[in-house]
């Protein structure tokens, strides 16, 4: 059997150890990397390269979804597999658009883990049977109904930005964060503003939970 290098990322620790214990029972699979936000998971899948990252979708500093988009970019072999509470069919279109393969409920993850990362490896996706139901009720109702167009308006920069808004952190500490100036930050936030038609932070923080691009 031939190695698998795997990067896990979730803010709850004893989550991580659950995902990890999930998945020993496969010698040849080893845990590369641990990341407790959708960041570190960034810089570490460009970094090491595994051949799969399992991410939560809601982390601070970046979540999950926009995380797949960077880790996808970043390194196109690495297949990405979205392990969450959540579930609507909105978020799955919107993670398989990001170029995720699998889509696993945390509930089930003790039970299905093993067989979606098998999956993946296959280069198949995997659905958790009750994920599985709403892509094809989704499927079936609309081929090709259109993304929210509150959700899919904003690019990849501008949502992690409204993530780290909607943390709480300053003009200036965003821009230290993405590595750009401030100017750079306010310009970027003006635009959101009248993008998204936002009239105050509120109402910024509002959009980001409801889109969970951060917890509540």
């Amino acid at each position: 059997m031939s190695a698998v290098r795997i990067l896990i990322a979730d803010d709850h620790e004893l989550i991580r150890r659950g995902l990890a214990a999930a998945l020993s029972d496969r010698p040849a699979w080893t845990i590369i990397a641990e990341a407790s936000n959708g960041q570190e998971a960034v810089e570490l899948a460009s970094q090491l390269k595994p051949d799969i990252a399992i991410l939560d979708l809601s982390m601070p500093h970046l979540n999950g979804l926009d995380a797949a988009r960077m880790i996808r970019d970043a390194t196109p072999p690495t297949r990405v597999l979205i392990v969450t509470a959540h579930e609507s069919e909105q978020l799955i279109r919107e993670v398989l658009g990001a170029g995720a393969m699998g889509y696993v409920l945390k509930s089930d993850a003790g039970r299905v883990l093993v067989q979606a990362v098998e999956a993946l490896l296959d280069e198949r996706p995997f659905f958790t049977s009750a994920v599985a139901k709403l892509v094809l009720d989704g499927y079936l109702r609309a081929e090709n109904q259109p993304l929210d167009e509150a959700s899919s308006s904003l690019s990849p920069r501008e949502r992690h930005i409204v993530q780290l808004l909607a943390e709480g952190q300053s003009n200036k500490e965003v821009a230290r964060a993405l590595n750009i100036s401030v100017n750079t930050v306010e310009t970027h936030r003006g635009n959101i503003m009248r993008k998204m038609g936002f009239g105050s932070l509120a109402d910024l923080v509002r959009y980001a939970v409801r889109n969970k691009i951060i917890e509540a």
